[in-house]
Formats: structure tokens, sequence, C-alpha cells
């Protein structure tokens, strides 16, 4: 049976809107080690050309600041300091981190932007390592350098503080701030409707044409072959609103027949096995929501739906039962069938 899931309100478009039902314009590329597509729907007189050469720019913009396979990049720059460093951010890297610590110090560091160090050294990250099973030593230098608490953030001057040795890494936040920062842009511009969507990672603004929302299946994991497939199960209408999904199927790898996925606990320094196979958030921002879905998955099954039901977030378990899939909704996301 399909469950179907939507907004608590629905805007009902004007009708110079409906009149462009069906004309929809689609750019895409890659990006972060994924594809970006962006769906529109143009009012008279954009140039499609024109908003994609804002999108890569922004694009560009993430890339040069968050991305760790940068070596002239704001993060890798500050990676590379010594202990006592003062950086100064521009303001997407000041707003990123500042959410990235503020999630960690409410999930007790499920969720933590300094977990670079471990990601290394499973294979998962810039360093030149083989995908392998680490020595303890390796996993436990590692995990001496995690801590969200040690890096201090100057909010008046915009600066982030190195303690020495720490390692950020935004893959679990970055791609669904880049999503939020399109989107933003694209409304700046005076289109209301669209659909943007990088490595899986989704927001949704008015409507495709006509009436209709943008109707997105929620990803779920194969229990067969380890990959992800579109649900037919849940359906749900993005109409002003993000889903994120973190699963153990998104990048693994196989090592005498036991699979290691890249979503580590920071707390412990090792690959999850918690029976949770994904959890899907949905929200307004897709930044929160890409994070918030990592942290659940690190909390598990009992912590996770615990801290999503106390802080009312809209999320999908997919808890491994055997051989079997089974999904759990939180009340908010119960809510909007």
């Amino acid at each position: 049976m399909r469950t179907v899931l939507v907004p608590h309100q629905i805007a009902v478009p004007p009708h110079d809107e409906r009149r462009h039902s069906g004309a929809i314009t689609i750019l895409h590329g890659q990006t972060m080690g994924a594809t970006w597509t962006t769906n529109l729907v143009l009012p008279d007189g954009a140039n499609a050309e024109d908003i994609e050469r804002r999108i890569l720019s922004n694009l560009d913009s993430v890339n040069a600041q968050m991305s760790t396979w940068l070596p002239t990049s704001d993060i890798s720059v500050f990676n590379r300091a010594p202990a006592g460093h003062w950086q100064d951010l521009p303001d997407d890297f000041f707003h990123v981190i500042q959410t990235a610590i503020d999630i960690a110090t409410d999930t007790g560091g499920a969720f933590d932007p300094t977990v670079g160090h471990l990601t290394n050294a499973w294979g998962f990250g810039p360093i030149t390592n083989p995908f392998r099973i680490p020595p303890v030593e390796i996993v436990n230098e590692a995990r001496s350098a995690i801590g969200w608490g040690r890096v201090l953030l100057d909010v008046v001057n915009r600066r982030v503080h190195q303690p020495g040795g720490a390692y950020l890494d935004f893959s679990a936040i970055a791609k669904g701030f880049a999503v939020d920062k399109i989107a933003e842009d694209l409304l700046s511009q005076g289109i209301r409707n669209f659909l943007v969507e990088i490595g899986g990672e989704l927001r949704g603004e008015g409507f495709k044409g006509g009436d209709q929302p943008w109707w997105v299946a929620i990803e779920s994991p194969d229990i067969e072959s380890q990959s992800l497939r579109q649900s037919c199960d849940f359906l749900i209408a993005l109409h002003g609103l993000s889903v994120a999904t973190s699963g153990d199927y998104r990048r693994w790898f196989e090592i005498g027949g036991k699979i290691i996925a890249h979503t580590f606990d920071p707390r412990t320094g090792l690959p999850l096995a918690n029976r949770l196979a994904s959890v899907s958030v949905v929200a307004k921002s897709c930044m929160k929501a890409d994070a918030l879905a990592t942290a659940l998955m690190v909390l598990g099954p009992a912590d996770g739906i615990s801290y999503a039901e106390r802080n009312e977030i809209a999320a999908l378990f997919v808890i491994r039962d055997g051989a079997q899939l089974r999904p759990v909704m939180s009340a908010a996301m119960a809510a909007m069938t």
C-alpha cells in the first residue's frame, strides 16, 4: 500500500502560473562527487542559460569553501592549520559550521563535523587510503582528534579556532546547504516553481505545472543487493519542503563478506551496526534535513525515534528485521499522511 505524504498547507497557484503546465526546463550536471538536477517552470522572460550559470556559480562557491577534496578550499586550509590559528570565514561557511556544531551539541555527538580523520582512516575521504578495516590504533588516533566542542567559534568576527589536529568534514551537511543556496537564489530571481536535487537531497517549491506539486518517491534500500531503489511505498509532495536521506547503501565496500558503509559513529569510531537501513527527514531546510538524517542514523532505532519525537522531526526510519525492511514513521511524519 502506498503512503502519500503532503504538507499541512498547500497554496493554490495563481492562474498565470497554471498556464505553464507541462513547460518544465531541466538543468543538470555533476558536483560534490554526485549529480545535481534542477527542474524549473520558467516565468516569462527567464533565460535558462543565465539560470544555469548562476547555479554553477553557487555550486563552485560551496565547493571552494567546503570541499575537503580541494586543497585550496577554506575547509582544507583550516584542516592544515596549526594549533591556535584563528581563521576568518565566508558567511556561508560560518553558517554551515555554526549549524553543524549546534546539531552536534544537541545530539551528543551523534552528528559531528570533526569526523574527518575517521572518514579518511576508513578510506572514504580525500586522503589516499584503500577501502580497508584500519588497525585499532589508527581508529583510536582518529577518535582522539574528534570533538566538536574543541572547535571554537567567534560569532562577532565570524571566525573559527583550530585547536590542533581538528579535521572538519561537511559531507553530511554541505549538499543540503547547496540545495538551499540554489533554491534561495532561484526565489530571489522571482522563480517560484522548481525542484532542486543534489546527490539525493531535494527541495521543492511551488508547483510543477497546473496545480500539481513536486511528487518525489522517498529513497529506500533494496535488501537483496545493498543498493537503493526509489520506493513506491512513500510518496511526498515537496511543496515548500526538503527531504534528505542517510542510508547504509549509499557508499560502501565489502571485505570478507562484511559490508562496511560510509556512515560512522563518531563516539566509537566504528561503522554503524544498529539495524537501521536508512533514515529520511523532511524539513523546510535541506541543510538541516541532511544533517539530522545522519544524526538519527547514528543514534539508531530506539534513540533516533525518541530524539525525533522529542524534537517534532518528521522522519521515516527503515529498520532491518532479519530478511525484512520495516518502516517506522515519527509522529510528525505520520501527521503528513
